[in-house]
């Protein structure tokens, strides 16, 4: 069986919005045929056909997706964001219709970055959780305030309707369309062919610790990586002062200088970050994900998730995944 994908462009859309999810369903395709399972068949659409600029100056060949038959519409439809997405005039009655079309017939429908504001546009999300690029979050609330606009995840899905939050999350929304389609195996095997993070859960933060602690000097930002590497090794101060290849001392005021925490916090922030992503996207006891992250017992676990998060790990379980099953129920 063969599961068609339509990108529907805007002029003055976000290149990697269009090309990230593209190249991941691109991949499943091929890997798809290699393993004589089901594949994508992927197009490329906009109003009018022809060739559509981007953003950055390049341009995308289309074909209109004006007359389409409901019968005939793709099985997903994924509006890219960007400048042009936002822009006056951009929600045009014939995108709208074929947008509402889509939905009306059981599609699943996507945005990309500020691609929501279309789908908002067209009543798509009214009533329901979206999210999109964190700069344009408060926007989107106001102007649709029928939306509960998440802005602090990487991808939202309710129902039929998919989210992303800026540009590259567009990459892990489409793994979990893929995931959803033909198994976890395969999008593994896509995120590996496309050296990517086999993936970030959709509860994830738009923003990770490693952004927030931002050390100016390239040894304190070795250190950081040697910490989301190695996180069950020893991560004393010895071993991170022999990372960044100064004495102890130094380095206690040097890191804390820099990044504005102490070592061992920074730590426990970083492995309580790795493993709320499991505890939310994943099947794994609470257990393992401690052993996983080096935490080593759950106690140890739990402490940390109140000091950081101000809830247990395993409430945040409960909260996700009642939110996946409302979700997966409209």
């Amino acid at each position: 069986m063969t599961h068609s994908v339509a990108f529907l462009l805007v002029p003055e859309f976000q290149l990697l919005d269009m090309a990230g999810p593209l190249s991941v369903f691109q991949v499943a395709a091929e890997l798809g045929r290699k393993r004589r399972g089901p594949a994508y068949e992927i197009s490329v659409l906009s109003e009018r056909g022809g060739r559509v600029t981007c953003s950055a100056g390049l341009e995308m060949q289309t074909r209109s997706w004006r007359g389409t038959h409901t019968d005939t519409l793709a099985d997903t439809l994924v509006v890219p964001g960007g400048w042009g997405a936002r822009k006056p005039g951009a929600a045009t009655p014939a995108l709208m219709q074929h947008l509402r079309a889509a939905f009306a017939a059981k599609r699943r429908v996507a945005s990309v970055c500020t691609g929501a504001f279309l789908l908002a546009e067209a009543g798509l999300l009214d009533g329901r959780r979206a999210t999109t690029h964190w700069r344009q979050a408060t926007r989107l609330q106001r102007e649709h305030p029928g939306v509960t606009v998440d802005a602090d995840r990487i991808f939202v899905r309710d129902g039929n309707v998919w989210s992303s939050a800026g540009i590259a999350a567009g990459i892990d929304l489409a793994l979990a369309m893929v995931e959803a389609d033909l198994g976890a195996d395969i999008a593994s095997a896509v995120a590996r062919e496309m050296v990517v993070y086999h993936r970030r859960a959709g509860g994830q933060s738009q923003f990770s610790a490693l952004q927030d602690l931002a050390p100016q000097s390239e040894r304190m930002r070795a250190v950081l990586a040697h910490i989301g590497e190695n996180l069950t090794a020893d991560l004393g101060i010895e071993r991170l002062a022999d990372v960044a290849c100064v004495s102890p001392r130094q380095f206690m005021r040097a890191f804390k200088a820099e990044t504005g925490q102490t070592p061992a916090k920074a730590v426990e922030r970083i492995r309580a970050e790795v493993a709320r992503a499991h505890i939310e996207g994943g099947d794994s006891s609470i257990e393992a994900v401690a052993r996983l992250t080096g935490f080593e017992d759950t106690e140890r676990m739990r402490r940390a998730f109140v000091r950081v998060y101000g809830q247990p790990p395993q409430a945040l379980r409960r909260v996700a995944r009642a939110g996946s099953l409302v979700a997966q129920q409209r």
